[in-house]
């Protein structure tokens, strides 16, 4: 059993299913239309109380990538949680990876998710679950979503959520870069990828939504889009090798995963998962291959269990 002084919570990785990329606001952001779909990769976060200070130790896949300084999500979600509640009380913040780092399925959103759900058990805040995700909005576009899980209607700059009508479970391959992307530097790419364009106010297809509804796989394959994907592609062109050997070894579907470079590709069913797995580990055209299904939950507790 965990100790009463800590707290371990899980949160999800997400795929955007579809982004759609508006112009930039006047504050920065971009106008977003996006399905986010909670998958099973997890980043597990444990709270210990301590007298004073918040500091965060990291573990796990691509842990050396992850700031151990105030610009961690997680440490930026403690301080804002503290600041609003008048806690004065200091947390230490062991976070374990599960979700690639700078790979575009908003592990550092999930890492600030688990933190909200955890520092307000731990210092016994009891704020609601509305009060948590209005937090999670100041913090980042993705992490009001790493709280709510599942499959999720996004529009604003993300942080506004509709729960979307879905059916069924999903199988992803994903395939893992050796490299991360900047955020930011996507985005600026996409702008200027995009400069001569008039662009539309962004929405969500219909046909994404029937093929969720319907909880058909081959349908929402052929209708996974995402509008950063040229953008992720030009600054790094080794996605595009990626993308191709994926849908040669028979997936339903891939697109690149929110900014990238992780690239996820749709399967039938297990069984067939792990053929395209097999398939890309063959290829040598990226670092590591995953598996998950998805829809799963948001933010939770869990006794904390590594091996």
């Amino acid at each position: 059993m965990a100790r009463s002084d800590e707290v371990t919570v899980r949160a999800p990785a997400k795929i955007n299913l579809e982004l759609r990329v508006g112009v930039p606001r006047a504050d920065g952001f971009h106008e977003l239309a996006t399905v986010f779909h909670a998958v099973s990769l997890f980043d597990d976060v444990t709270a210990t109380e301590r007298e004073e200070g918040i500091t965060v130790t990291v573990e796990g896949m691509q842990a050396d990538l992850v700031p151990l300084d105030g610009s961690n999500l997680a440490v930026r979600a403690a301080r804002l949680l503290a600041e609003r509640t008048g806690i004065e009380a200091g947390v230490h913040l062991h976070v374990h990876k599960g979700i690639p780092v700078a790979g575009g399925m908003a592990g550092g959103s999930a890492d600030a998710a688990a933190t909200l759900v955890a520092c307000d058990i731990l210092w016994r805040c009891g704020l609601s679950r509305d009060e948590l995700v209005t937090l999670a909005g100041e913090l980042g576009s993705d992490v009001p979503f790493a709280l709510l899980g599942g499959t999720a209607i996004g529009t604003g700059r993300g942080e506004r959520l509709t729960p979307a009508l879905a059916r069924g479970d999903y199988h992803w391959v994903l395939a893992v870069a050796d490299h991360g992307l900047s955020t930011p530097a996507v985005y600026a790419e996409a702008d200027r990828l995009r400069a001569e364009r008039v662009l539309p106010e962004p929405r969500v297809s219909d046909q994404l939504m029937q093929a969720l509804r319907a909880g058909d796989p081959a349908a929402l394959g052929r209708v996974l889009v995402n509008d950063l994907q040229p953008a992720a592609c030009s600054l790094a062109p080794t996605l595009r090798r990626t993308l191709t050997v994926g849908r040669q070894a028979g997936a339903l579907g891939g697109l690149v995963s929110g900014s990238g470079p992780t690239v996820a590709f749709l399967a039938r069913d297990t069984e067939h998962a792990l053929d395209v797995a097999v398939a890309l580990s063959a290829s040598g055209v990226c670092r590591d291959v995953r598996r998950a299904h998805g829809p799963v939950p948001g933010a939770r507790v869990v006794e904390p269990v590594h091996g």
